[in-house]
């Protein structure tokens, strides 16, 4: 090894841990008027799940921009669709997909139709926003959490988590037939 590469090295080494700190000190999921593109129209939601940031857009330039998780790789949405039902303290069941995928976290569900009511220790905590495209549900959500530290994290079954007081204030902002973009 070189002396010069291995002085290089080193100070990469010695950098690298400032480096990472920096940027989960980057991340900022408390909601805040931010710029945005003029392109995006006032009323849009827009997400960046590699960013974990969801933008409400309140005017041309401007939008409101709110913390997330999102889903693991391999089940995120990504895509548009139309925010087409809306609920308070919704009720909750994994999709199939999700019992299939793992039978022993969800036994409960496994033979019947059981949902779990909605409460404080639902998954989709206190609201829910259910995303439509065609007029068909995706059984992709924006929602509340019971799992504060997923926000900001790839750890959902592809559905958008939001805390649940910024999930609420969300709920009041977006009406039924709201554009949701997911890049």
């Amino acid at each position: 090894m070189r002396r010069r590469t291995f002085i290089a090295s080193t100070a990469a080494a010695a950098i690298l841990p400032q480096v990472l700190s920096a940027q989960s000190l980057a991340f900022d999921p408390t909601p805040q008027e931010v710029k945005i593109k003029k392109t995006y129209q006032p009323g849009q939601l827009l997400i960046l799940p590699r960013s974990y940031y969801l933008y409400f857009v309140t005017a041309p330039g401007t939008a409101y921009r709110y913390g997330v998780g999102v889903g693991k790789a391999g089940l995120e949405f990504s895509g548009t669709a139309t925010i087409s039902v809306k609920k308070e303290w919704p009720t909750w069941r994994p999709t199939d997909e999700m019992i299939e995928r793992d039978p022993s976290a969800y036994s409960r569900f496994i033979g019947n139709t059981e949902a779990q009511p909605g409460g404080p220790g639902n998954p989709l905590g206190a609201r829910a926003l259910y995303l439509f495209q065609g007029g068909k549900d995706t059984y992709f959500r924006i929602h509340g959490t019971i799992a504060p530290k997923s926000i900001g994290r790839s750890v959902s079954s592809g559905c958008i988590r939001m805390l649940n007081a910024h999930v609420e204030d969300l709920y009041e902002r977006v009406p039924l037939g709201t554009v949701v973009t997911v890049l």
